[in-house]
């Protein structure tokens, strides 16, 4: 079985800090919400400000939260996060939504009935966690704990993971990584032996060209690619998109391919081969860097435009333009490796051709294209030792994803389904509505009657609560301690979360809910700490931080190294061969294409129109339509059609319609905005709507679910992720 080289990054020790966190712009921040006066029992009058860090997206960017009289009144960015820079996106500034949201769930509540029925008991935070309790000891006993598996997603699910660990299991698994990020991580990693990173590892800010295939900066709301996207433009950069959709970026762009769907690789080749045969490519960075370019260089030689041009819809003399564009800003050229990446099936080597074509214009560790990351080292808490399994993880049996570096999501389910290779009986789901983030709902439907315990930890009911056995109510993030938040960026720093108001009802935060679980499943040794604080400025003081003054700023800063070659940092690979991988023994080894080939996907049938999806500024997945700030801003979908196609079948906008897959599924019905901006043979809408949960009232039916529709998936022999862009659909009138 092969495997990925070990990902490594620089470390930044905690020594070098003090001065750093010392300085700050945040004069007169409290240390916390003080909503009511000791002496008068009255709310304070004035403005407290509390800095913290946004939980809407995965971006964490810091912030700072704002208290009037007593009352939670706005959230902004913190001007020392080097994520936000002082600003948030739109759903950050709509998160204090999230404390009064309506569909909140209120208290723990127990199934009554029938999985699906949506019919339950409220009982107190002791009964539900002995129901757990005594369910998943019964799990252990008869299966063992690798029996347990959760599903997570957020810096909100550590303390819930550190509790399956300690209980025997480590079938913990996020879709993010299956259903979205995957192919990136594994194709950049079989080729500079390194991963992308979250966020993504891109210099934007000095790029002199950037290339975003499919990727929709300005609508995904990546909050500081956005920011420095926004700079880069006014400092005179172009941009080259491609896209079916002409997307918000591609108004933006000097060059806009509207490329026929799944053929983006020939394209990616096409380009390879402009700038290999007119020697546009850096020749001292590959000669010094490459390995295998010589066979790589004969390979892309037959890849000509006008070999791309039936295939994409890309005529032959803008592929080659484009390729001189970006070869004329080389190295601070990035084609944009994108997030969301599981398009097809065959994505990794979609995504090696992105870290070739990089690769070739010499950007991977250079000012303007990918720099090397920096990580602020804060130790781990001092836990003891997770119990040692003879069983591997359940997600891949027998290797059969020989380059899967993460858990795969859908594997569990498919262990779930099968019992192979061994049975799955529980599931723990924090933070993710796997109704909509898992493809093909009948699957995941299958896998959870063969459920003993279906377990949901969230805010909402959401679709998949409405299957569970036992719903425990979290406290949203404005509410609550989370983990210190270190991530791998351009200088070292670390966030802190820390809680802003009371919970309206009987909500108990992530860690509290972990600890009691723990306690009651024989674990307290794997909770010493007396309570979160205690947990945070032990790890905080470690580091050599002062955990009261990182409390009172939100953010402390490390001392920044170089990151890029240009201000010395030193070009590494961790490849087999030391060196970028344009041939990839790995690959051969394993029996793969060395070197990425095309592959068409397939073909819509007669009627059908392929199903794309995507992404909204004040929208994050499924998880903030209840939010009614955001809701007042985009309450339903809308189906992107083409006004060419809607004039030939009597579509209008604003007209209601349904789709039907190739499958048969039928959606909720969605709103027709018939536009010239998108191909004929697709359509489009944004994601994480149609929501079937009935304790989602204010959400519930509201647009079509994509998700309802992705019954298809076609799976990445290489790394096991579900390709969804294989789904079509068709025009059903009855409303």
């Amino acid at each position: 079985m092969n495997s990925l080289s070990r990902r490594r990054f620089l470390k930044i020790t905690g020594f070098s800090i003090g001065a750093a966190a010392a300085a700050t712009s945040l004069n007169g921040v409290v240390k916390g919400a003080n909503k009511i006066q000791d002496k008068t029992g009255q709310l304070p009058k004035g403005i407290q400000k509390i800095p913290t860090t946004c939980d809407i997206c995965f971006w964490q960017c810091g912030a700072i939260a704002y208290l009037r009289d007593g009352k939670l009144w706005k959230i902004e960015g913190n001007p020392d996060d080097p994520l936000s820079n002082g600003r948030l996106c739109p759903r950050g500034t709509g998160g204090i939504g999230t404390v009064p949201d309506t569909d909140r769930l209120r208290a723990p509540i127990i199934r009554k009935g029938e999985r699906g029925n949506e019919k339950w008991v409220e009982v107190t935070w002791g009964e539900a966690l002995d129901y757990v309790a005594a369910k998943m000891k019964k799990i252990k006993t008869e299966y063992g704990p690798e029996s347990m598996a959760m599903f997570s997603h957020g810096i909100g699910g550590t303390f819930l993971k550190h509790m399956v660990k300690a209980y025997g299991s480590k079938n913990i698994a996020a879709p993010s990584f299956a259903q979205c990020r995957g192919p990136r991580d594994v194709g950049f990693e079989l080729t500079f032996g390194d991963i992308v990173g979250s966020p993504e590892r891109v210099d934007i800010k000095n790029s002199k060209c950037l290339v975003l295939i499919g990727s929709h900066l300005g609508e995904n709301m990546h909050n500081t690619q956005v920011q420095e996207y926004a700079h880069a433009i006014e400092n005179g950069m172009t941009s080259i998109v491609v896209d079916p959709r002409f997307s918000v970026a591609a108004g933006k762009a000097k060059h806009y391919l509207p490329i026929k769907p799944g053929t983006d690789t020939a394209l990616l080749l096409a380009w390879m081969h402009v700038i290999v045969k007119e020697g546009l490519y850096d020749k001292e960075y590959v000669t010094k860097h490459g390995f295998g370019f010589e066979q790589f260089k004969a390979h892309v030689n037959q890849y000509t435009p006008e070999w791309a041009y039936p295939i994409t819809g890309i005529e032959p003399e803008q592929i080659r333009e484009s390729a001189r564009e970006m070869a004329k800003h080389a190295p601070a050229t990035i084609i944009h490796p994108g997030r969301h990446t599981t398009w097809y099936g065959n994505d990794t080597q979609r995504l090696r051709s992105v870290a070739l074509l990089n690769a070739l214009l010499g950007s991977w560790g250079r000012k303007g294209g990918y720099y090397y990351q920096t990580k602020l080292d804060i130790p781990a808490y001092p836990y003891p030792e997770y119990p040692h399994s003879e069983k591997s993880a359940a997600d891949n049996p027998d290797g059969k994803y020989p380059f899967a570096s993460s858990t795969l999501s859908t594997g569990l389910r498919d262990a779930t389904i099968s019992g192979n290779p061994y049975p799955i009986k529980g599931w723990m789901v924090y933070a993710t509505n796997l109704m909509q983030s898992l493809p093909n709902r009948d699957e995941t439907l299958k896998a959870i009657q063969n459920l003993d315990l279906l377990v949901v930890v969230d805010v909402v009911g959401s679709e998949i609560a409405g299957y569970a056995d036992v719903v425990l109510p979290e406290s949203v993030y404005l509410e609550r301690f989370d983990d210190l938040n270190t991530p791998m960026f351009k200088e070292p720093f670390v966030t802190f979360r820390q809680k802003v108001v009371d919970s309206p009802s009987d909500q108990k935060p992530n860690y509290w809910i972990a600890k009691k679980l723990g306690e009651k499943l024989g674990l307290k040794k794997y909770f010493p700490w007396n309570d979160i604080e205690d947990y945070l400025r032990t790890r905080a003081e470690s580091a050599g931080l002062d955990y009261d003054e990182l409390k009172r700023t939100g953010v402390a800063k490390g001392v920044k190294v170089p990151i890029n070659e240009e201000e010395g940092a030193e070009q590494v690979f961790y490849t087999p061969s030391g060196k970028i991988e344009f041939y990839s023994s790995q690959l051969a080894e394993a029996g793969f294409d060395p070197i990425p080939t095309f592959e068409a996907p397939d073909e819509a049938p007669a009627g059908y129109f392929r199903l794309l999806y995507g992404r909204a500024p004040v929208h994050t997945f499924s998880k903030t339509q209840s939010n009614k700030l955001l809701r007042e801003q985009m309450p339903e979908n809308e189906l992107w059609v083409n006004v060419n196609v809607a004039n030939r079948v009597g579509l209008k906008n604003g007209d209601y319609i349904k789709l039907k897959n190739q499958d048969g599924t039928i959606s909720n019905k969605i709103k027709v905005k018939a536009t010239e901006r998108i191909r004929p043979e697709v359509v489009y809408m944004v994601h994480g709507f149609g929501q079937r949960s009935k304790m989602m009232k204010s959400t519930y039916m509201k647009g079509a679910s994509d998700s309802y529709l992705l019954s298809k998936y076609n799976t990445d022999p290489l790394m096991g992720g579900t390709g969804l862009g294989n789904n079509f659909v068709t025009f059903e009138w009855e409303v």
